[in-house]
């Protein structure tokens, strides 16, 4: 099998090693799986292999359930890879019958028109002469698929040789070339990791006690957390159902390594026949071989950190239409103020253009943009074309900001929050903001003089002239007008709350496992949806509005329509939670963060992932697209601000300062300056456009998938502003350009 490469580098033919990518199962993708296969596989045997079958019983029902299991849950992939394998051929699958044959087949079954049935399949599988008891389908509980998954430990050799060979790999790799070692290094997590639970599974304790205790403080600070965990595991039992070993067994650790120290690692495997060590780098781990020279200690570190090592550059590699999408002709009127403005300050008119070239939405077709009918989009109706005319004015008059014109801010403490805030958000047009409480409630407050108010009730609006100009008025009931409304009906508390654009309505996810869809005319409660299982600790609506994602426990990410119960689309992948989720200006791809430390850009049409980022090294709890679409900002627990080229997959700045969890992170409207919340009671103001201007572009035409970052953090920090005693939840930046933010006081 071959190890893939990216840019200029050749395929190179590894008989050794495998470098099969992780699985990641994605709804709704209708990619051939198979197309690779381009030879038949010999009867009871794989490709160009001549061993027979072994025809035990027990193999072949593990073989047919696991690729009934496979299948039920469409992961394509991993059949294909199993079914080449065992030496299926390729078109083979049609397991309907599976559970009612009895493979009583005397030879294997041959090829006929690129197919075979179910007894075909079992007499392939088994070369058995004698009949078989039926074979039962795999049970719904989890359990015996750890089983089958776990079962991989128990081939495995003298456990007191395992300290051994670690020690041996680990004095070689020290002894290395300097350029080298770092790269090497990264082996030794991975490695460490599975010979571990090699030995816990096989019973041996204490060794595993011993090697553990030996070698985990060689490990890098940012698996810290992952080692904890694993410290617990020191029983075969403890292994049964634990997610943290379920990722690391599923899904094939990624490492970036040049062809060089690559052959290195294996000349040194192979001389001293060290079959361990490298049955596990052939089973568990994902060798992504460049050419070139060798990274630098601090190029990987950079990008590693998550649960699943680096993110392959191939998974990079599609391409992502980030640019915005045409705006509809409307004409702007000039109304009293206009002209007032026109006379006393010169023209407005010529701060329109400045709108366009700062990265807002453009009225041209940007070559990077998808078409406007790639996914289907709601057609504004009247209402949003006057709210799109208002937004023209305001940007007519918002305020260029840059190094010498930093914004203000405005911060709304929310005071006596004794059920605990855990939700902000503000309308586009910054006259609402929403908050979540602990206690399941959601409060809605008016921030301008207009107080909010109910619709009348269908008998009162039965007496409403519907032809009067100012119909929208009337409908209104004065007598429920206040400054704040209540929302109750979940069932625990609310961790995501989000606006829709056109301010009608609200979004809210909860512990309870829906998202529940608030009218803002009525203040009730018009839909619940229920598709995850467990907390969802995140929701947003399109920009475009209709369209909504959400994100939770169940490391699922779901695309919803307003007017349907059922999601559109499940994007799945993530080891861990799904934290936060953001949907891409010109709402054609969703952007995750998940505590296995990767961010992932989700394409919307078609459910596919078209990027992983990694580099973080902790839970991702917020993300922030630039106004043109370009880039994307990420701030996680580690206190790091990440900065993302979209198109080129790479990362291109890391921002430094913040010294607790980073909540909110926001662009201003002319994309010039991203603003940062944290934890750490701080807002911190950064030169993003000094940030991307300062990238040199022959770094992206790079074979190696990596640019040199810069440690310029002090020369992007326009300024640090600390609040009294109120961690910073939500950033937003007004049409003018103003920073509003909110944070519960915490006193």
């Amino acid at each position: 099998m071959a190890a893939i490469q990216g840019g200029m580098a050749e395929a190179v033919e590894i008989k050794d090693i495998k470098t099969e990518p992780p699985v990641d199962a994605v709804v709704n993708n209708n990619a051939n799986d198979g197309s690779v296969l381009s030879a038949s596989p010999g009867p009871g045997g794989s490709v160009g292999s001549t061993k027979p079958a072994t025809g035990a019983l027990e193999e072949k029902q593990t073989l047919l359930a696991i690729l009934q299991f496979l299948k039920k849950n469409q992961l394509s992939e991993s059949v294909d890879i199993l079914r080449r394998e065992a030496g299926l051929p390729q078109d083979l699958f049609d397991l309907k019958g599976a559970d009612a044959s009895s493979g009583s087949g005397g030879t294997p079954g041959t090829v006929e028109g690129g197919g075979l049935d179910a007894n075909s399949l079992l007499s392939r599988v088994t070369s058995s002469s004698a009949a078989q008891a039926p074979v039962k389908a795999p049970p719904a509980e989890d359990q015996p698929d750890v089983s089958v998954v776990l079962s991989a430990y128990s081939q495995q050799g003298d456990p007191a040789l395992y300290e051994v060979y670690y020690s041996g790999l680990k004095k070689f790799i020290e002894t290395v070339l300097d350029c080298h070692r770092a790269e090497l290094s990264q082996v030794f997590y991975p490695l460490f990791v599975h010979m571990y639970l090699e030995l816990v599974y096989n019973n041996h304790e204490n060794v595993a006690k011993a090697f553990f205790e030996k070698f985990s403080g060689d490990q890098e600070c940012y698996y810290r957390e992952d080692l904890q965990v694993l410290s617990g595991l020191t029983k075969k039992e403890h292994m049964r159902g634990n997610e943290t070993l379920l990722d690391f067994r599923t899904s094939k650790f990624v490492l970036r390594i040049s062809r060089d120290s690559y052959q290195l690692l294996k000349r040194h495997l192979q001389e001293r026949q060290n079959n361990q060590i490298w049955n596990i780098i052939q089973e568990h781990l994902y060798i992504d071989i460049f050419d070139g020279m060798p990274r630098s200690k601090s190029q990987i570190d950079a990008m590693s950190g998550s649960l699943a090592g680096e993110g392959k550059r191939e998974a990079n590699k599609a391409k992502v239409y980030y640019g915005l999408l045409k705006e509809p002709e409307i004409e702007l009127p000039l109304d009293d103020e206009d002209e007032e403005a026109e006379n006393e300050e010169g023209k407005p008119k010529k701060k329109k253009p400045k709108k366009d070239s700062t990265g807002s939405k453009s009225k041209k077709q940007d070559p990077n943009a998808p078409s406007q009918t790639r996914i289907p989009l709601p057609e504004l109706k009247d209402s949003d074309k006057l709210d799109k005319i208002m937004y023209m004015k305001e940007a007519t008059k918002r305020i260029r900001l840059g190094r010498d014109n930093l914004p203000s801010i405005c911060f709304y403490s929310f005071l006596n929050a004794y059920q605990g805030l855990t939700a902000v958000d503000f309308t586009d047009d910054s006259s609402l903001i929403a908050g979540g409480f602990a206690d399941s409630s959601v409060r809605v407050w008016s921030v301008t003089p207009k107080k909010l108010r109910k619709v009348k009730s269908a008998a009162d609006l039965n007496l409403i002239d519907k032809e009067s100009d100012d119909v929208l008025e009337r409908i209104m009931d004065e007598k429920t007008a206040s400054e704040s409304k209540l929302l109750y009906g979940h069932s625990g508390p609310v961790y995501g709350i989000s606006f829709s654009p056109d301010r009608n309505y609200l979004l809210s996810s909860s512990e309870d496992g829906t998202v529940r869809l608030w009218s803002l005319q009525t203040f009730t409660c018009l839909v619940g949806y229920k598709g995850h299982n467990y907390p969802v600790w995140d929701t947003q609506f399109s920009p475009h509005g209709y369209y909504f994602v959400s994100g939770g426990h169940d490391r699922v990410a779901r695309l919803w329509v307003t007017d349907h119960h059922q999601p559109l689309r499940m994007f799945a992948g993530h080891l861990a939670d799904i934290t936060c989720t953001r949907f891409h200006p010109n709402s054609n791809y969703v952007a995750t963060g998940s505590s296995d430390r990767t961010i992932r850009l989700w394409d919307v049409l078609n459910g596919n992932c078209v990027r992983i980022f990694t580099g973080h090294k902790g839970p991702i709890h917020a993300l922030s697209f630039s106004p043109n679409g370009k880039f994307l900002a990420s701030g996680a627990t580690d206190g790091r601000v990440l900065l993302w080229d979209i198109g080129h997959g790479l990362m291109i700045g890391e921002l430094k300062g913040h010294t607790d969890t980073i909540y909110s992170l926001k662009f201003s409207r002319d994309g010039e300056i991203l603003a940062s919340g944290s934890m750490d009671n701080t807002v911190r103001l950064w030169d993003a456009m000094k940030a991307f201007d300062d990238l040199e572009t022959d770094d992206f035409t790079a074979t190696t998938g990596h640019i040199h970052l810069q440690d310029n953090s002090q020369e992007l920090l326009l300024g640090c502003y600390t609040t009294k005693s109120s961690p910073v939840l939500h950033l937003h930046f007004t049409r003018r350009n103003l920073l509003l933010a909110a944070g519960g006081y915490n006193p």
